[in-house]
């Protein structure tokens, strides 16, 4: 079995978690592979990538993933992370369980950015969490027209919009107010930042509509972000968005299921009072 490790820097009070990871791989005689710089170098070299750290960390190694199908597990090194869903404290379990092969695997919907190309460096157009259109925090608030699959939607005043998949209804979509979706939903929800009108809420969409987006505001400028890439981009540009032709493959482990996480992460059920 091959291995691929991605990682970035790791906290000095982590390191023995890395060390035991490491030392877990080997003990099962897993091959060990940690220097690539893209998707062609591990697309049909490996059986599974590792994400070490959060789920920041995990959303920098999608691109890495592309669409090999490549299945991805997260094990957090911090303490939130839901798609980093593997404490560092049950290492040795999971390495025990993906040796023997018991785990599934989820396919996770990803964004894709039409137009404007070319947008990154990295020439990445996909996100596995969200897209956001946010004003800059010197700037006023932002005018968005919405059109899905060409029908008008609504006008949003406010500091910015966000369209999530369901991976990303747990991250800054919920944060602003979004509900949570299963990693099985065929939907997207698309959430107003800071809206000016309080009767604004999220709307949940067919994750087979083709969404257009239209800025405008004072500044000609505006924030935009795919996950963990960040662009200024001009009021004239519209954006068009729709599901990715690929999906991601992420691990879940055995006796694990979503409404679990959820319920362990958010402390569901528990009273915090005393």
């Amino acid at each position: 079995m091959r291995i691929a490790i991605f990682r970035k820097t790791i906290a000095p009070e982590n390191e023995v978690y890395m060390q035991k990871l490491i030392q877990e791989l080997t003990d099962n005689h897993v091959e060990v592979v940690d220097c690539f710089t893209s998707h062609g170098e591990l697309d049909g070299r490996v059986d599974m990538l590792l994400s070490i750290g959060g789920d920041g960390t995990m959303l920098d190694a999608v691109p890495l993933v592309g669409n090999s199908g490549i299945p991805m597990l997260g094990i957090n090194m911090g303490r939130l992370g839901f798609i980093s869903s593997v404490a560092k404290e049950e290492i040795h379990e999971a390495i025990k369980q993906i040796v023997e092969g018991r785990f599934t695997t989820e396919s996770r919907t990803l964004l894709e950015l039409v137009a404007p190309q070319g947008v990154f460096h990295d020439k990445v157009n996909y996100a596995l969490n969200e897209i956001n259109i946010i004003r800059n925090p010197e700037h006023s608030l932002l005018t968005i027209k919405v059109f899905v699959n060409d029908v008008f939607l609504n006008t949003y005043w406010g500091d910015g919009i966000l369209m999530a998949t369901p991976t990303g209804s747990t991250a800054y979509s919920l944060s602003a107010g979004g509900p949570i979706l299963t990693p099985d939903s065929h939907c997207f929800v698309i959430t107003p930042i800071a809206a000016h009108n309080l009767t604004v809420r999220p709307i949940v969409i067919p994750d087979d509509s083709v969404v257009r987006i239209q800025v405008e505001g004072r500044e000609k400028k505006f924030v935009f972000s795919m996950d963990s890439r960040v662009c200024a981009l001009d009021t004239s540009v519209e954006l068009v968005v729709r599901k990715a032709d690929f999906c991601i493959n992420t691990v879940r482990m055995e006796g694990t299921d979503f409404f679990s996480t959820i319920r362990n992460k958010l402390s569901w059920g528990k009273d915090n009072r005393n």
